[in-house]
């Protein structure tokens, strides 16, 4: 599996006096299994190149292609169904369903997948006690501090078993000792199960842990390197 950027482009308020380049013209290719960091300071549209990455939003011109599947071409039903199954995503501000518990919210993309009632709470309860709060399946995310909300957001990510997970700035909100074990928790997840990480951000312990840094400004990739 690889994901192949080409000429991705985005503007926003194109058919004004005022148009904004957020993304402009980039070609990248990530493959399976990486770990890597864009990384870039807020308004370098890092977070666009992600939402486009994922299908969340569509680029003015230019493709993303996922294991040959040309998203951008995919019809709005396809787009989510393709989305649903391939990609996971972590945010910021955890996006957690506040009704629902730790266990509710992880069971909830695969209910949309058509798993059985069973299989689902089988797997939420596997990822949840694999993420550390198996004391804690029944709790909803008020109840929870913002590291175990991110915990969660982890293990739904995981849940329809993607193929990528999208990380914007997950670690925005935690503290150095939360920061810290989750970035442990996500790198045992790439290295063990395969499952590739691409993270948006701007914290130096994300950056510290990646592979692959690609360093991103007014929408263009000014650096690209291993480490």
């Amino acid at each position: 599996m690889a994901i192949v950027l080409h000429d991705l482009t985005k503007i926003y308020n194109q058919d004004t006096d005022f148009p904004i380049t957020a993304v402009d013209a980039v070609s990248l290719t990530i493959g399976a299994g990486d770990f890597v960091a864009v990384m870039g300071p807020s308004g370098s549209g890092k977070t666009t190149l992600l939402n486009m990455m994922g299908g969340i939003d569509r680029p003015t011109s230019g493709s993303v292609s996922i294991d040959e599947v040309d998203i951008t071409g995919l019809a709005d039903k396809d787009l989510v169904a393709f989305r649903r199954d391939n990609i996971g995503f972590i945010f910021q501000d955890f996006s957690l369903l506040p009704v629902l518990t730790a266990e509710e919210n992880v069971e909830f993309v695969m209910q949309l997948q058509g798993h059985s009632a069973s299989e689902c709470a089988r797997r939420a309860q596997e990822l949840l006690r694999e993420v550390g709060l198996e004391d804690r399946m029944d709790t909803v995310p008020a109840k929870l501090s913002g590291g175990q909300q991110q915990r969660v957001a982890v293990a739904r990510a995981l849940a329809p078993r993607p193929k990528f997970v999208l990380a914007d700035e997950p670690t925005a909100n935690l503290d150095a000792e939360t920061t810290h074990g989750l970035l442990d928790l996500m790198q045992r997840m790439n290295e063990n199960k395969g499952i590739t990480f691409i993270f948006s951000t701007h914290d130096p312990r994300v950056i510290a842990r990646a592979r692959r840094v690609i360093v991103f400004e007014d929408g263009h990739v000014t650096e690209d390197r291993r480490q």
